[in-house]
């Protein structure tokens, strides 16, 4: 019989709150089909790793919730020398959104973010001004799910979680009213498929649980240039990716972020339902 390597993907405990199970169902499909044991292990709580050929922090939700657990993970993969993918110092680098400085600084057009150290209202004004944005957005730099994201007007009191925090401010992206914000998602640093996702009426998240809705897209030259760029400043080429954008008013694109650690992948729209993704983890171990 041939080998068959254990993989371990890192999941959320029993009583996390989202419905993580479905999807998991598909990316556990594409990597069986391509070879592959996998079993789960709670992120927060994974117990003894050692026996497994690869860990995948493909489920690991959550993680902006309790971020020294999550630091306290990554020390200890890399210092066990664990095979992780992607690997640990780009789960690092992407787990803060302090990177779309690095970003921008190497000529990636990216949404116009200014970081604020403690959130009041007269820093929120500065940042208006130096965006030139009457209407802004608010989020952690450690984020996910849109937890902790606010759309905030001229006006507005700052949110009670966010007062005297550290957070990022970037203008309102007018595309993501009318276009919705765009999804290209690569494996083995080839480009696999597209959605486009769009926020219920009166929202601007696009994520599931505020009514967002997906459907899949044609993306363009231009969008899929974009998003190589973007990648190509990561610490090391990422097995799996997700890049987010959205246009601004003149509908050029911009890199919102990019998801290398715990995506949702959305393989049901991918032509091959997730043949590439599995024949990308598969290949790490080959290499």
């Amino acid at each position: 019989m041939p080998f068959q390597p254990r993989v371990a993907i890192l999941v959320p405990a029993p009583d996390y709150y989202e419905k993580w199970q479905p999807a998991f169902a598909r990316k556990a499909a594409a990597l069986t089909g391509a070879g592959l044991i996998v079993e789960q292990r709670v992120w927060s709580d994974p117990g003894e790793l050692a026996g497994y050929d690869l860990i995948l922090p493909l489920f690991a939700w959550g993680y902006q919730r309790d971020v020294a657990a999550w630091y306290g993970l990554l020390d200890r993969l890399e210092a066990e020398s664990l095979p992780v993918a992607n690997p640990v110092p780009v789960l690092r680098w992407n787990s803060d959104k302090a990177y779309l400085s690095e970003l921008a600084a190497k000529g990636v057009a990216v949404v116009p973010t200014v970081e604020v150290a403690a959130l009041d209202d007269a820093s929120l004004a500065t940042a208006r001004g130096d965006l030139g944005a009457d209407e802004v957005v608010i989020k952690p730099a450690i984020s996910g799910g849109a937890d902790g994201t606010h759309r905030i007007a001229t006006g507005d009191a700052i949110p009670a979680d966010a007062l005297g925090q550290r957070r990022l401010v970037q203008p309102l992206m007018p595309g993501i009213l009318t276009e919705g914000e765009f999804s290209l998602f690569f494996f083995g640093g080839k480009f696999s498929h597209a959605i486009v996702k769009r926020p219920a009426a009166g929202d601007f998240r696009v994520q599931e649980q505020f009514g967002g809705r997906e459907t899949a897209w044609e993306a363009t030259t231009d969008a899929q240039a974009l998003a190589a760029a973007a990648l190509a400043a990561a610490p090391a080429p990422p097995v799996y990716a997700r890049v987010d954008m959205v246009g601004d008013v003149a509908g050029t694109l911009h890199i919102m972020e990019l998801e290398l650690i715990e995506p949702s992948l959305f393989l049901h729209h991918a032509p091959d339902k997730g043949a590439a993704f599995g024949h990308a983890v598969a290949g790490v171990l080959v290499r």
